[in-house]
């Protein structure tokens, strides 16, 4: 017995000697001295914009395509997106992914606001123009959502935020892009390598702040409260101080993540099984307009064989044909045209304009909808041609001269109009002008996060088609319900929200919904 225990004993001290051997400089043994051990803002941009872009453009696959009549992803199962019906484990997903990468953004702006070598005006503004776009994009989702206090486990050890109002997070949006566009307007140097958007190219950072700034005004302009305001804010960025406010001028200034196809900058689409991203068919609605126009982006040989096209849409029996929008189970409408996978000549599972965070052409259509409502000077219909050939030629460039001689296409977007009799008419109603600008605004927001939805939650155009399969009473949801887990997480503060906002419904409207 006694040996036995000499050979525990033996054993256990061996293995103190082990641990201590193990620990003994730990710190100074797994630092890299080569190396700065806290990251810096140049190293924090990249990411935070990939993974960004990643949860968005997963949810506009599957969720705001569903919505909006883009695809359909045929099933005759419950909880399906097309039929105005889905579960609240939808809201996880870009809740916890948005809220991940917000994170990574206010360490950029912290890091570059600190006295010292990292003080750079550029990163600052840059993380405050990101920070608006992400918050816009959760608020609008969800509605009242953790912001003021958000994001501060690590400094404050605040594990459950209140949920602030909508209007007070707007509010405190337009600060932060009036702060971007002074911090900006400096044109402080950041390191090119870092910005995959710009390339460093500061002023086009401040453009894509201010033309946000617009886009963020216009959603709240529905609120009798605000309406003057905001034409008065429209009007002194548009009309009055421009160039205090500087705004995209041409495509090449669109804030678009440019998928190169070399890590990190692969598209997240590429992560979709093949089978799993041609599965979905394409829908009557969305491609209906497009061959009623005679519409370029779908109808360019130029670009490949057997039917093949600027956004890889397959034919079915040589013509764009799609489903029915919201048709009821039990229907069962044949599959027809839809996305090509990334074995085909041309799909979007590979396209580098797919990391869509906001283009030129949306700019116009907001510009085109300000001057409709009397807010700004200048032509509506100036505005709208424009929005509708930068549509169009953000996808190809070459359009309409060099394809025209190749293929006899219409040569200039004022005929294209007029053949497709979508052409701005002055005589018409103002409900009918919307239509116009919301339908092609319909195409320019094509791939970008969630804006289709919100502008049809905000406007109600285009008027899309109603099937008999629709949920919540036939009405476009007007948001995600939070996800479940939160309920637990931070109950008091969810309930709040609950009795502030209305039932945690998808059928609750947000504040800027109701007038």
């Amino acid at each position: 017995m006694k040996q036995n225990m000499y050979k525990i004993s033996s054993i256990i001290l061996l293995f103190s000697l082990v641990i201590s051997s193990c620990t003994k400089n730990f710190q100074e043994i797994n630092t890299d001295k080569n190396n700065i051990p806290n990251a810096l803002p140049q190293q924090l941009l990249a990411p935070a914009l990939v993974g960004t872009l990643t949860y968005n453009m997963i949810r506009n696959r599957n969720f705001n395509n569903e919505l909006m009549q883009v695809t359909i992803n045929q099933s005759d199962a419950e909880g399906q997106v097309f039929r105005y019906d889905y579960r609240s484990n939808w809201s996880d997903y870009l809740y916890n992914g948005l809220y991940s990468e917000l994170t990574n953004f206010k360490a950029i702006y912290k890091l570059s606001s600190d006295s010292g070598t990292n003080y750079n005006k550029s990163y600052m503004g840059i993380s405050l123009i990101c920070q608006s776009w992400m918050y816009s994009i959760l608020t609008d989702t969800y509605g009242d959502v953790p912001y003021f206090q958000s994001n501060a486990g690590k400094d404050s050890l605040n594990y459950e935020p209140r949920f602030d109002r909508q209007k007070l997070i707007y509010q405190d949006l337009f600060a932060k892009l009036e702060q971007a566009n002074t911090l900006l307007s400096a044109n402080t140097a950041i390191i090119a390598s870092s910005d995959p958007v710009y390339g460093g190219n500061i002023s086009r950072w401040r453009k894509f702040g201010n033309a946000l700034y617009l886009r963020l005004l216009l959603r709240v302009s529905g609120k009798t409260e605000l309406t003057a305001t905001v034409a008065a804010k429209i009007k002194e960025m548009v009309d009055t101080s421009p160039d205090n406010y500087p705004v995209f001028t041409s495509n090449d200034e669109s804030a678009i993540l440019k998928w190169t196809g070399t890590a990190p900058y692969t598209s997240p689409y590429i992560a979709v099984r093949e089978q799993d991203f041609r599965a979905p068919g394409l829908a009557t609605f969305f491609l209906q307009n497009l061959t009623n126009w005679n519409d370029p982006r779908i109808d360019i040989p130029t670009y490949g064989s057997n039917g093949f096209n600027r956004w890889g849409i397959i034919p079915f029996q040589g013509a764009y044909l799609g489903l029915p929008g919201g048709y009821a189970a039990g229907e069962n409408p044949t599959k027809k045209s839809y996305f090509s996978s990334n074995t085909s000549i041309v799909s979007l599972q590979t396209d580098p304009l797919t990391g869509m965070m906001m283009n030129y052409a949306e700019l116009k259509f907001i510009l085109s909808e300000a001057a409709v409502r009397g807010w700004i000077s200048g032509s509506a219909e100036t505005y709208y041609n424009d929005g509708a050939l930068n549509s169009i030629t953000l996808w190809l460039p070459q359009w309409p001269t060099t394809i025209n001689s190749q293929t006899g296409l219409l040569n200039s977007i004022s005929t294209f109009l007029i053949a497709g009799d979508i052409q701005w008419n002055n005589a018409a109603t103002l409900d009918d002008k919307l239509e116009r600008i919301h339908l092609q605004k319909y195409y320019a927001l094509f791939l970008a996060d969630l804006q289709q939805w919100f502008e049809y939650r905000r406007t109600g155009h285009p008027k899309l088609p109603r099937g008999n399969g629709l949920k919540n009473n036939g009405v476009m949801p007007a948001r995600m319900a939070y996800p479940v887990y939160v309920q637990s997480a931070n109950p008091t503060n969810y309930q709040i929200a609950v009795g502030a906002q209305g039932q945690d419904l998808i059928s609750t409207q947000v504040w800027w919904q109701k007038p």
